[in-house]
């Protein structure tokens, strides 16, 4: 699909057949998403088996559920209804069933780490509860309003740090799964600090696993450590729902403009995630605010948009994908050059990648240059280039298929696999007559080539742009400083 911003959409193993993924992927979806809190082992491996059926393209992201806390599953599995004044019991037992008496989470020094007053938002704040009396095992509640209670709800303290370690067991034996099954991104739940970040990637090491990681912010610290946590992170998803639980809904615009910014300047990928499409999973069609929270996020300079309960069990998984993508195009066609965010070159990052990056995306508007080609082995350079959000593809020639896959959240970047062959020039070629079988650039256009003159690893070190109908005629007599005789 001619469209820049990525699609990461949520599939659960409910609904993951070839044909259907397929349908979502021609739609414009770039990443498949698998939520573990909802999932065990053998779906996940039928949602990744029938991923890989359809594209060695479509990058794979696992959740992991990182320090959440829930309530545990509910007396004969029956939802409890609750009335505003009612007295509750809160405790911290995973093994114990929640009554109307006593509300039991999955944390078990629950208790201890609240105070008199604290707030208790329960499956997205439609439960809320104040404490009133603490004791040594137990909180006594007051219910703030009329609520049902179902199985294994979120549990959210807003202002309060719950001391749960950043991985549990579970998330352990999900990461070693996502390593020996070669997934892409690890997305780590509630990141509060470099820590949490550095606690999987000690694992990915060990194992000698490229996955990268995606930081979830879900809170106010994780928000607040945004800079030390983007040193250490591949990227970063701004979590909207829990986000918008910890801290009041009102401040999550800024937020997530804030995010954007930080994660562009620095150009690591961006994903906005949560309701973005809310209400087609039960409607055909979105809301009208719904339209304009896709645009905005992309007017604000996202690299991505996230769908989740749209794709994983709503009505309309595949219009969904096709209004996002249609919202997409036209928001990329309509956002305003003066709204750029300025991406700094200086200090550390003064090198001469950054520099021709952003000259060749420069080229896209003051030559008209309709595509920037690049080689890559890490995937740097086209990065670089998707942070300049330039208006030309990034058409990224990758020496691995892992590293193709890994810039299906990068904007505006259209990688493919090649393996390496000595041929530069057949390279060059090849791109050249992809991307004109595609429609996305004709022989009177103008391209720009950006390339590194000493081989793997060597970075970028030069920028061509030229006719492609010119350069395709030239045939051998074209040279550039990569080609050999």
């Amino acid at each position: 699909m001619l469209k820049h911003t990525k699609i990461v959409a949520t599939i659960s193993d409910q609904r993951c057949d070839v044909d259907f993924i397929d349908s979502l992927y021609k739609a414009g979806m770039n990443v498949v998403r698998l939520n573990t809190a909802h999932m065990m082992e053998e779906g996940l491996s039928r949602v990744v088996t029938n991923t890989r059926t359809v594209s060695d393209r479509i990058g794979i992201l696992m959740d992991t559920k990182g320090p959440e806390v829930r309530t545990t599953v509910a007396v004969n599995k029956e939802p409890i209804s609750f009335k505003t004044g009612e007295h509750v019991k809160v405790a911290g037992d995973p093994d114990k069933e929640t009554s109307h008496e006593c509300i039991y989470v999955s944390y078990k020094n629950f208790a201890s780490d609240l105070t008199i007053g604290s707030d208790v938002l329960i499956d997205d704040g439609d439960l809320e509860l104040k404490v009133i009396e603490k004791h040594p095992d137990y909180l006594l509640c007051e219910v703030g309003n009329d609520a049902t209670l179902g199985n294994r709800k979120s549990v959210n303290v807003p202002g309060v740090r719950i001391n749960l370690p950043s991985l549990t067991e579970k998330d352990r034996k999900n990461i070693l799964w996502a390593i020996n099954n070669e997934l892409d991104f690890i997305a780590h739940s509630f990141v509060r600090n470099k820590q949490d970040v550095l606690d999987i990637q000690r694992i990915l090491d060990e194992y000698n696993s490229p996955i990268k990681i995606i930081a979830k912010i879900e809170n106010q610290e994780g928000v607040d450590n945004i800079d030390e946590i983007l040193e250490v992170a591949y990227g970063v998803m701004i979590a909207r729902g829990d986000l918008g639980i910890e801290v009041p809904a009102e401040k999550i615009p800024g937020i997530q403009r804030t995010l954007i910014r930080k994660c562009v300047e620095v150009k690591k990928p961006v994903i906005v995630a949560t309701q973005m499409l809310h209400s087609m999973i039960n409607n055909p069609r979105p809301t009208r605010a719904e339209v304009t929270d896709i645009a905005n996020a992309i007017y604000y300079r996202t690299d991505a948009l996230m769908l989740s309960g749209e794709t994983a069990y709503g009505k309309y998984p595949l219009e969904a994908v096709q209004t996002m993508t249609k919202v997409a195009r036209e928001a990329e066609k309509t956002k305003l050059a003066a709204n750029d965010i300025r991406v700094p070159i200086e200090g550390n990052d003064l090198d001469v990648t950054s520099y021709l990056a952003k000259q060749a995306v420069k080229s896209s508007s003051k030559l008209h240059v309709k595509a920037i080609i690049t080689d890559s082995y890490t995937g740097r350079t086209a990065r670089f280039l998707a942070a300049f959000r330039g208006t030309s593809t990034v058409f990224s020639i990758c020496y691995n298929a892992r590293v193709m896959r890994m810039l299906a959240l990068s904007y505006g970047v259209w990688a493919v696999y090649q393996p390496w062959n000595d041929s530069r020039r057949g390279y060059f070629y090849d791109a050249l007559n992809q991307l004109i079988k595609s429609g996305r650039i004709t022989n009177n256009d103008m391209v720009a080539y950006l390339s590194g003159s000493f081989g793997e690893g060597g970075g970028t070190t030069f920028l061509e742009i030229n006719n492609v109908g010119k350069v395709l005629e030239a045939g051998d007599n074209y040279q550039l400083p990569t080609f050999k005789e």
